[in-house]
C-alpha cells in the first residue's frame, strides 16, 4: 500500500494554526505590509476570511496557506541571520532588487503564486548560506 503523502496539517497540528497566523501578521507589521498585499501573499482568501484570521479567529488553514506562511517565516528568519540590524533586515523587502528584475522582493512575493514566495526564499537562503 503506498504511503499517504504528508501534508502541512500533518506537520503543524490544527491547534497551532492560529499561532502560525499570529506570526505571519507580526512579520507583515514589521515589514509595513498592508492588508491587500498580505492577503495576496496568503493566496487571496476571501476578504471576510482574511479579517477573521487577522483578528485571531482561525480554524483549520488550507495546506497552501500554511505553505505560504512557512515561506514568509523562512524569509524573515534568513534576513535576520544575514543582517545584524533588524531594521535593515525588515527594510530589505521594500528595496528594489536586480535579481527580481528591479522590483522589490515584496512585489515579487505579492505576485500571487506560491512559486514567487519560493523564489524569494531561495534568494535569501542563498545569501545566508555562508552563515548557516
Amino acid at each position: 500500500m503506498p504511503a499517504k503523502p504528508q501534508t502541512s496539517t500533518d506537520i503543524i497540528p490544527v491547534d497551532r494554526h492560529g499561532l502560525a497566523l499570529e506570526g505571519f501578521f507580526r512579520i507583515m507589521a514589521r515589514w509595513g505590509v498592508g492588508n491587500g498585499d498580505a492577503r495576496r501573499i496568503l493566496g487571496n482568501p476571501a476578504e471576510r476570511t482574511f479579517f477573521q484570521w487577522k483578528s485571531g479567529k482561525a480554524a483549520r488553514l488550507p495546506d497552501d496557506t500554511l505553505r505560504r506562511i512557512g515561506y514568509v517565516a523562512g524569509i524573515w528568519k534568513a534576513l535576520q541571520i544575514v543582517y545584524s540590524d533588524a531594521a535593515l533586515a525588515d527594510g530589505w523587502v521594500l528595496r528594489p532588487n536586480r535579481s527580481f528584475a528591479g522590483q522589490t522582493p515584496l512585489a515579487r512575493m505579492t505576485a500571487g503564486d506560491v512559486t514567487d514566495l519560493a523564489a524569494v526564499r531561495a534568494y535569501v537562503d542563498a545569501a545566508r548560506a555562508p552563515w548557516s
